[in-house]
C-alpha cells in the first residue's frame, strides 16, 4: 500500500497469500478484542502462534518484496487464519513497500452511487512487553517471538475512484471531504511542533454519533484520517464489516455539506461539546443512527504486569 496524497496504490499482490485467505471463514473465532494502554486494538488469541524473523528494511523504490518475506508472511498468515478466520475472511493482501512489518489486507465495498475501501492491516514488531522472545534480532532482522496478542486496526475509507490497468486494480483515491487539518506551529528551532486538528475531529465526529452520555473510550467510532471521515472498526468479521457499512454511508451523507462549518468551527484547535456547531448537529441526528452503538461496553482491567487494558464486548 503506497499512499501519495490522498491516494492509495496497490504495487503488489501474492497469489499463494491470497490463495490461503480464501480459506478463511466467517463466523465467531475464538479470540477476544481488547486495547492496551496506549490505546491500540489487539486481540487476545486462543493459543500461541510464531512470528519468525523479519527484514526490518525495504527500499521503497521497489514495489514488491522479496521471497523469502513472502515465505515468511505465509507461515504466519497460515497460523492466523487457523486462529482468527473471520478476521481475514473475503479479504486480498495488499503489499505496502513502506510498512513491510505492517502487512495489509482489503475488501471493496458499494453502498447506491458510493464505494468503500475496508483496509486492515497487522501488526508484526516485536513488543517486548507483550511478545515472548524466542531469538533475538538485530539491526537488520527482527526478533523471532510467539505471542497470543494480535495488533490491528481495520477501517472504513470512502473512495472518489478506484484505477485499474488491464483489469487490475492499481489505486485507490480517498475522497476528501476535510479540506485541511493544520492549524499552525508552536515552539521555536528544534523545539518547534506542527498542530493538527485531526484527533479534536475525531472526538467531534465520534461524540456526534455515539448515543448521549455513551463512553467507550479507548474506541472512537469515527476517525479523522486521510482528510476524510473513516469509520473505526472493531467488529473484524465480515458480517460485522457489512453491518456497520450502512452507517458510514449514512454519515459521509449527512456530513458532507457541513463539513466546511465543522471544519470553521474546529480553528480553535480544540473539541468541547459545547461547540454551537457540534449541539446543532447532534440535534438533528436521528436515533436510530447512534442506538448501534449502544451494545459496545469498554471494561478496564490490570494485566498480569499490572498495566491498564481494556476488554470489548459488544
Amino acid at each position: 500500500m503506497e499512499e501519495i496524497s490522498n491516494e492509495i496504490r496497490l504495487s503488489y499482490t501474492d497469489r499463494p497469500i491470497n490463495d490461503l485467505l480464501a480459506g478463511a471463514r466467517d463466523g465467531s473465532g475464538s479470540f477476544t478484542r481488547h486495547f492496551n494502554q496506549q490505546e491500540a486494538l489487539f486481540l487476545r488469541l486462543g493459543e500461541e502462534y510464531e512470528v519468525p524473523r523479519l527484514p526490518v528494511h525495504h527500499d521503497v523504490r521497489q514495489p514488491r518484496p522479496d521471497a523469502a518475506y513472502l515465505d515468511r508472511l505465509r507461515e504466519i498468515l497460515g497460523q492466523l487464519i487457523r486462529l482468527a478466520s473471520p478476521v481475514f475472511h473475503e479479504l486480498t493482501y495488499l503489499f505496502d513497500p513502506r510498512e513491510i512489518l505492517r502487512p495489509a489486507f482489503f475488501k471493496l465495498y458499494r453502498v447506491e452511487e458510493s464505494t468503500y475501501l475496508y483496509l486492515l492491516q497487522i501488526d508484526l514488531m516485536f513488543h517486548p512487553n507483550e511478545h515472548r522472545a524466542l531469538e533475538k534480532g538485530d539491526n537488520d532482522r527482527t526478533p523471532r517471538y510467539a505471542t497470543r496478542q494480535l495488533f490491528l486496526d481495520a477501517q472504513l475509507i470512502p473512495l472518489g475512484q478506484v484505477a485499474t490497468e488491464e483489469g487490475r486494480i492499481r489505486a485507490f483515491t480517498v475522497r476528501q471531504l476535510i479540506s485541511d487539518t493544520w492549524i499552525g506551529e508552536v515552539g521555536r528551532g528544534y523545539f518547534q511542533q506542527g498542530i493538527w486538528m485531526d484527533n479534536e475531529l475525531t472526538r467531534f465526529f465520534t461524540r456526534l454519533f455515539l448515543p448521549a452520555g455513551k463512553r467507550v473510550y479507548p474506541f472512537y467510532p469515527f476517525l479523522c484520517k486521510y482528510k476524510t471521515l473513516c469509520q473505526n472498526l472493531i467488529q473484524l468479521s465480515a458480517e460485522g464489516r457489512r453491518e456497520k457499512l450502512p452507517y458510514m454511508h449514512r454519515a459521509i451523507r449527512f456530513l458532507t455539506p457541513v463539513m466546511g462549518q465543522i471544519e470553521t468551527s474546529m480553528r480553535e484547535g480544540t473539541f468541547s461539546e459545547s461547540n454551537p456547531t457540534f449541539q446543532e448537529l447532534r440535534q438533528r441526528i436521528p436515533a436510530e443512527w447512534t442506538d448501534v452503538w449502544k451494545g459496545i461496553e469498554i471494561e478496564a482491567y490490570l494485566n498480569a504486569e499490572e498495566m491498564k487494558e481494556y476488554r470489548v464486548d459488544g
